[in-house]
């Protein structure tokens, strides 16, 4: 079985979207060396978002380069899940599986679908909801050198939440970006 692993760039304030879930920053951070995209995106065959970073995607269709348009620039297929209350709002949307239920249901259900390969995490909310109950392989964690100064924090709990990692590798191919992989330390 693959790992499930929440994947994300972010600025170096911590927000992996500007304000309205703003992507363009991310168009105009270095360049991946080669290879490094296609590769990512070789090992995913589920990716589960959230339906507001579905809803932005869509709004912002004509305005979004080729990088931030689609799931790994273009260079990924699959099957995207999009969790939400409202599903059937998505039903003439062919591309995406949208499902209103909880993370654990979602994670299961793609773990039937990919197989020996990944699931990928794309969205901070659901990201979080799978940390809480434990779902959490792997976070892969790439820093973009800009300030968004507001925006989709990486990790946001009222209160607070501690959550320690270890590091499992650093992508020395694209330095940067910062990119690291860190596993949950686990008790």
């Amino acid at each position: 079985m693959g790992k499930v692993a929440w994947g994300f760039t972010c600025s170096i304030d911590g927000f992996i979207a500007g304000p309205g879930h703003d992507m363009s920053w991310l168009g105009e951070t270095a360049e991946p060396a080669e290879g490094t995209t296609e590769d990512m995106a070789s090992k995913v065959a589920v990716i589960i978002s959230g339906r507001r970073g579905y809803d932005a995607a869509k709004a912002q269709a004509d305005i979004r380069d080729e990088m931030t348009a689609e799931p790994y620039g273009g260079a990924w297929s699959g099957t995207e899940i999009i969790l939400t209350h409202r599903p059937e709002e998505l039903a003439a949307d062919a591309s995406v599986t949208a499902l209103n239920c909880t993370i654990t249901e979602a994670v299961e259900r793609a773990q039937r679908i990919a197989g020996d390969r990944d699931i990928q995490i794309i969205s901070a909310d659901i990201a979080r909801q799978a940390l809480e109950v434990d779902l959490i392989d792997e976070l892969q964690v790439y820093v973009a050198p800009v300030f968004l100064g507001d925006g989709t924090r990486i990790f946001d709990v009222p209160g607070g939440r501690r959550l320690d990692w270890e590091l499992a590798a650093i992508d020395e191919a694209n330095p940067l970006s910062f990119g690291r992989t860190y596993r949950p330390k686990r008790d």
